[in-house]
């Protein structure tokens, strides 16, 4: 499984051939994964300060939540929010380079993508077009040799991605 997760880290801004469901969920798994260790801390510290508040008045939830927040009161969980976004930014080219390979396994074009983020900036179409595109994304690929490759669960082609 951690070689599934790694694999896009790998191929890191390789936006030609196929990927499989596995290499493109295991890696949304480890993304999951890591920022619930790495902003866990920044929630918790939000909380803290939020339960420690003297009074908080109906409607001031937001100004009670920040009030008198320090970071360097906090900072472990300002380490791991520095750490979250290194993170972020590490893995956002890989990030979009395995959805581009699971769409050409699908045989549709990696533009589909940018067509996904542009439509979901619109309020009620954009929540259906991104469970449209999840619905994609949990679809198998095609079986046999598309446009964009070789099929990525032949037997000849895992060898030559764990070979």
């Amino acid at each position: 499984m951690l070689e599934w997760m790694l694999m896009p880290l790998r191929r890191y801004a390789e936006f030609s051939g196929r990927s499989r469901r596995r290499e493109y969920w295991s890696f949304m798994l480890l993304n999951v994964m890591v920022s619930a260790v790495l902003i866990g801390p920044i929630y918790g510290a939000l909380i803290s300060n939020l339960m420690t508040t003297a009074s908080v008045e109906p409607g001031s939830f937001d100004a009670a939540a920040t009030a008198g927040f320090q970071w360097s009161d906090h900072p472990i969980a300002a380490g791991m929010g520095v750490l979250g976004v290194l993170w972020s930014l590490f893995t956002f080219v890989p990030g979009i380079a395995v959805t581009v390979r699971r769409l050409h396994d699908r045989d549709m074009s990696g533009w589909w993508y940018l067509g996904m983020v542009v439509a979901s900036m619109i309020p009620l179409i954009g929540f259906i077009v991104a469970l449209g595109f999840l619905v994609v994304m949990f679809l198998e690929g095609t079986k046999g040799p598309n446009r964009f490759g070789a099929d990525p669960k032949s037997a000849q082609n895992a060898h030559e991605v764990f070979g």
